[in-house]
Parts: C-alpha cells; sequence; structure tokens
C-alpha cells in the first residue's frame, strides 16, 4: 500500500470516529507531523512526545479553528488507529 493510501484511510477513519471534517483532520496531522519532526530524540534515537504539548502547539496555529477537546480527540483516534495497526505505542 501507498502512504497515500495509508494517509487517506487514516483520514477516513479519523473522521468517522471524531465527526470531523477530513480537511481538518488533514490541517492537525500536518500541523503534528511538524511538530514531531521538530521534536529531539533522546540518546536512544526515540522521541518522546507530550500529548499536552502536541495539543497546545496544533490549537496555536493561526489556521487552526479547532478546540483543544476536538484536537485532542483526532490525535487520540490517530494514535488508537496507529496501535491497532502496529505502527506506535506509549513509553512507559
Amino acid at each position: 500500500m501507498s502512504d497515500k493510501l495509508n494517509e487517506q484511510e487514516l483520514v477516513t477513519v479519523l473522521s468517522v470516529k471524531t465527526k470531523v471534517d477530513p480537511k481538518l483532520i488533514r490541517l492537525v496531522l500536518k500541523h503534528e507531523q511538524t511538530f514531531i519532526n521538530n521534536a529531539k530524540a533522546n540518546a536512544k534515537g526515540e522521541v518522546d512526545i507530550d500529548n499536552d504539548d502536541l495539543v497546545d502547539y496544533v490549537v496555536a496555529q493561526r489556521d487552526v479553528k479547532l478546540d483543544e477537546i476536538t484536537v485532542e480527540t483526532i490525535l487520540d483516534a490517530e494514535m488508537d488507529y496507529l496501535m491497532d495497526k502496529g505502527l506506535a505505542g506509549y513509553i512507559d
């Protein structure tokens, strides 16, 4: 499967789960990716993302007109999706 197809599937799943417009979900995911790309890895090469910091960052973007709860719901649904696919997990 191509990345585009996976992204389309992800956006569709998140839209159904959260009842949020796919365009808005794509915007949240774009800002999330920027935040992650700018995060610093630890000595093991792992990047620890604080969910509250991520939500604050996304909500602070000028083009995002969603409230904190909605952004958090989208990101939580994305994490559930990625964990179901075996692509992500939480660090204890």
